[in-house]
């Protein structure tokens, strides 16, 4: 019997994404997969419900939860959704797995099977299934753009009729995907750009993108390829000679994130009051807490003459390329699941073993299970 991929309308109206394009629809019924949205669904993308000739449209959520035995969703579902997923479906999305333990047993109670693309395994094969990524790609585009639409320097190098104007000077910390992306957009956009990360290893990369390594002579190179948190004394190793490296900047972008935790504050006040007034700070990490002391999530606030602005939602700033990216990377994760078009799924891959979260009534990754304190 064909699987039945379900989306329903996003219960936040910052969320301007969609799961499912049109494009992964027709993928989708390919693999012999129906699918079922909710009208509404895509209509934040924007993407026209005539554009998915292979979607079977409904008025409601209901419907949906009804049929459907594989849910793609964007975030958690609310619990209202949640209570109401068919018991043995399937929810497949970014679901911050350590976000609320309620949330987790919700999950068990109900007997779903949740993959939270957060916990994808880092591997090789899984890089075409990696959410996180490609999204931090598009936030990382996105902090460098927020940044030079608000500066009070031009990125570029100017030369007009009275003289040459020197080229702004941006500093991005965290040299991740997000990070590595906004260096390579300041440094389109014309700027000066150094960069600074915990983990040595990310030297390399930041200089082939042709800006400056800010060394600290701290190393927190952790597992996964994310960082560890760092010590007391570290830290204050770490902030005395990246301050200098803040006063020294126009603009500051920080990325920096651990997941399953709350940013870490790398920037503090008494760094900010070393800038000149009129700077900017960018927080791409606002969502989680935050990477600059003082950052209010989706506002702009000056801190000792200095703009720190936390935008949220970023990759929804551009709906239609992060849609696309996200759909692709879902499909990638489910489509050997899908062969023939029935959901077969291979608890023997890695992939599959390491993304779930839940199954079965049970709590089946360990570090969620441990963190949460759930049995």
């Amino acid at each position: 019997m064909a699987a039945v991929v379900g989306v329903v309308v996003s219960d936040d109206p910052a969320e301007r994404r969609v799961p499912v394009v049109p494009d992964v629809a027709r993928r989708l019924a390919g693999l012999g997969a129906a699918v079922v949205m909710q009208r509404g669904a895509a209509a934040r993308a924007p993407f026209a419900e005539d554009a998915y000739p292979d979607v079977t449209w409904v008025d409601s959520a209901a419907e949906v939860l009804a049929r459907a035995d594989l849910m793609w969703t964007l975030g958690p579902p609310p619990d209202e959704v949640l209570a109401r997923l068919r018991p043995g479906s399937v929810l497949l999305g970014l679901l911050q797995p350590y976000g609320s333990a309620a949330r987790v047993q919700a999950l068990t109670d109900r007997g779903i099977t949740a993959f939270a693309m957060e916990l994808l395994p880092r591997i090789s094969r899984a890089q075409a299934m990696d959410v996180l990524s490609s999204q931090g790609a598009a936030s990382g585009y996105q902090g460098a753009l927020i940044a030079a639409s608000l500066a009070p320097k031009f990125f570029p190098m100017l030369t007009y009729a009275a003289g040459t104007i020197r080229p702004a000077r941006a500093l991005v910390v965290g040299a991740g995907v997000a990070g590595l992306q906004a260096i390579a957009t300041a440094r389109r956009l014309g700027a000066v750009v150094s960069a600074y990360d915990v983990r040595p290893e990310t030297r390399e990369q930041i200089e082939s993108l042709g800006a400056r390594f800010v060394d600290t002579g701290v190393s927190a190179a952790g597992t996964g390829g994310y960082a560890r948190e760092l010590t007391e004394g570290e830290v204050a190793a770490q902030a005395q000679k990246l301050a200098r490296a803040v006063a020294d900047s126009d603009v500051v972008i920080t990325t920096a994130a651990i997941p399953g935790r709350r940013a870490p504050v790398i920037v503090t006040g008494a760094m900010l009051a070393g800038m000149a007034p009129g700077s900017v700070v960018v927080d791409l990490a606002a969502e989680t807490g935050g990477n600059v002391e003082g950052t209010v999530a989706d506002q702009e606030v000056v801190l000792g003459g200095v703009r720190v602005v936390g935008p949220t939602h970023v990759p929804s700033r551009m709906p239609v390329h992060t849609s696309e990216m996200y759909a692709k990377n879902l499909l990638n994760f489910i489509a050997p699941a899908l062969a023939g078009g029935a959901l077969n799924l291979d608890w023997n891959d890695e992939v599959i073993a390491g993304t779930a979260l839940t199954h079965a009534g049970q709590v089946v990754h360990d570090r969620v299970r441990q963190t949460l304190n759930l049995t």
